[in-house]
């Protein structure tokens, strides 16, 4: 039997665990009102109970460590000026903290006594994030500027006696910095001096608070697990792989006990132990988890236990919560899938194709059931976007839904993706954007050749940075599309770098091209500029509160194409940059599989 769109969209995830200082409960969000809220369960598989009634996405949960009371965040909107709150269990009372509804407020944590507060903010200047501290009942204006910033700051979490803050700047998604911040003082010191681009990740204390652990490719191309004194500046290499990437680490700064992800071709691979001594680790069991994509792990107060997400494609986001002595695992969480039974989710095949300079790009290839061999399958190319992200096989039901309506899906992981070394992320820098854009011209050539693929019925899709990709490939590769889903893309990098948000110019501008040295060669990539090169059917869908790519992108865009090729728009007035409402996802897709209905092949 085959369901509608909105059956799968109200199939349910489970994610982003913290364990209550108790260890009795487990808070969660999940989006089973249709956009994520936080839930509380109490023992694996329990009855879970609602905390928050917003119609507005939460965006985390972390719980106190000493009292009966959580953190979390939300937006507004989908403006991504996230606000934080506490939520205090024994009353349901909630506490705006920051109350700055104009500035971006991003979560640094608990300190371990549960009296205050960390975040970074670009309350002071809209371009670049400050560090303040604040005491768990204060709100508004009582939070302390501790440093000023300069750039795009995120924060690792109090160290164990609560004196120092781990800072993290970005620079761009290949380049970051850590330092060592002095609560009292305001004084920064950095741990990771460096030249060219180095990855420094993921950042953690250590027990002792003397050494920090992080993710780093500061010596080879992919990234290793580091400690770093905090006094002397040393590294010890602590694990490492040469294939792949060890890409975060998460540490109990009470007990030691640590636990890091391997990404193994889109995989994760879990690695638990304990720290003995700096930088060294015994093994313990390898959790007990499904094959598939693993993350977000938060430890119980005594070390002994960890909570994480797991997702596969064919089965949704739940949270398991792993002995670390044992490596068993249990799932504490049952997201729903609607009543569409598991076994009807499809995995894919990872493959890799041949592109024009020799080298293999991965991808998943999924089929769907109906498929015979005879060249009669249409194929959707599902581009993701970052660009410095990566496709990995985690659950997506929209992508269910394409393969239960006969359409097979087809995920590149072109150059310029994440999960594969640095080397391999530098490879669509600048210059050299439109090499990844010929990766897709590749994955189509592929799929030409595959015995399943009607070579007529191939659609591509993608959102933000994968919607630029969509049109890109439309441009450069018009003969090659049936139609094109452009959702929140970017059609000109110029007006894009021109409107999105003051605190994302410069870290976008690493990636891209900056407007004062690359403004012509960002005007030759852009999509607008060749658009009368499209020659098959598109849709573009945009929020119109998004701050990363302006809602201009997409009628500009819509403005220049309509003129010599079938155009559809559809513009979500309480949308950001992504659909995260069940209402608009239903209408969005909805008409999305309208579309594809009237111009592609597909069995609908």
């Amino acid at each position: 039997m085959v369901h509608d769109i909105e059956r799968y969209l109200n199939i349910r995830s489970a994610y982003g665990a913290s364990l209550s200082p108790d260890d009795d409960r487990l808070a969660f969000l999940m989006d089973t009102t249709g956009v994520p809220q936080v839930w509380t369960v109490a023992e694996p598989g329990g009855w879970p109970e609602q905390r928050t009634f917003f119609d507005e996405r939460v965006t985390f949960a972390s719980w106190s460590p000493e009292r009966e009371e959580f953190a979390f965040g939300m937006d507004e909107g989908g403006n991504e000026r996230q606000q934080l709150f506490r939520y205090d269990l024994p009353t349901g009372e909630i506490t705006n903290l920051t109350a700055s509804i104009d500035a971006k407020h991003r979560w640094g944590g608990w300190s371990h006594d549960g009296e205050r507060v960390a975040f970074a903010a670009n309350r002071r200047d809209e371009s670049v994030f400050d560090v303040y501290v604040q005491a768990r009942d204060a709100t508004g204006d009582d939070a302390e500027l501790v440093a000023e910033g300069d750039g795009w700051l995120t924060l690792g979490g109090w160290s164990p006696d609560d004196t120092r803050l781990l800072v993290t700047e970005a620079y761009s998604n290949f380049d970051q910095d850590v330092a060592v911040l002095d609560v009292e003082t305001g004084e920064m010191s950095e741990l990771t001096p460096h030249e060219g681009t180095v990855r420094f990740q993921s950042a953690e204390w250590g027990p002792d608070g003397d050494h920090v652990y992080l993710v780093s490719d500061r010596e080879s191309d992919t990234l290793d697990l580091w400690c770093v004194d905090v006094e002397t500046g040393d590294f010890s290499l602590v694990a490492e792989d040469s294939d792949w990437e060890i890409d975060g680490v998460a540490v109990d700064d009470e007990t030691g006990r640590i636990v890091y992800s391997t990404n193994v071709d889109g995989y994760t691979e879990l690695t638990v132990g304990d720290l003995v001594a700096a930088g060294e680790i015994d093994a313990r069991p390898t959790p007990d988890l499904p094959d598939g994509v693993a993350g977000g792990v938060a430890f119980d107060t005594a070390g002994e236990r960890f909570a994480v997400t797991v997702t596969r494609r064919g089965d949704p986001a739940n949270v398991y919560v792993g002995e670390s002595e044992t490596g068993a695992a249990e799932r504490w969480t049952r997201a729903a899938t609607a009543g569409i039974p598991r076994d009807s989710f499809v995995e894919p095949e990872l493959v890799h194709y041949p592109t024009f300079d020799g080298r293999e790009i991965p991808a998943f290839f999924s089929l769907p059931e109906t498929d015979t061999g005879h060249g009669e399958t249409p194929v959707i190319v599902d581009i993701h976007g970052g660009p410095e992200s990566q496709r990995r096989p985690s659950f997506s039901a929209v992508t269910q839904y394409f393969l239960a309506n006969g359409y097979a899906v087809f995920e590149p992981n072109v150059r310029g993706s994440a999960g594969y070394g640095k080397a391999y992320g530098h490879l669509d820098d600048v210059e050299n954007r439109m090499d990844s854009v010929a990766d897709v011209q590749a994955a189509v050539e592929w799929l030409h050749d595959h015995p399943a693929v009607d070579p007529d019925g191939i659609v591509a899709m993608g959102g933000s940075y994968g919607g630029f990709m969509v049109l890109a490939a439309m441009t450069e590769y018009p003969e090659l599309w049936a139609a094109g889903i452009d959702i929140v893309g970017i059609a000109n990098f110029v007006t894009f770098l021109e409107n999105t948000g003051e605190w994302r110019r410069e870290l976008r501008e690493a990636e891209y091209g900056s407007l004062a040295e690359d403004r012509e060669f960002l005007e030759s990539i852009s999509p607008l500029n060749t658009i009368e090169e499209i020659r098959a059917p598109l849709f573009v869908l945009h929020g119109e509160n998004d701050p990363r790519v302006p809602v201009s992108e997409a009628h500009q865009l819509v403005e220049a194409a309509s003129d010599h090729v079938p155009v559809r728009e559809l513009v979500f007035e309480d949308e950001g940059h992504g659909l995260t409402k069940l209402e608009n996802r239903i209408t969005a897709y909805e008409a999305i599989v309208e579309f594809l209905a009237e111009h592609v092949d597909g069995d609908n």
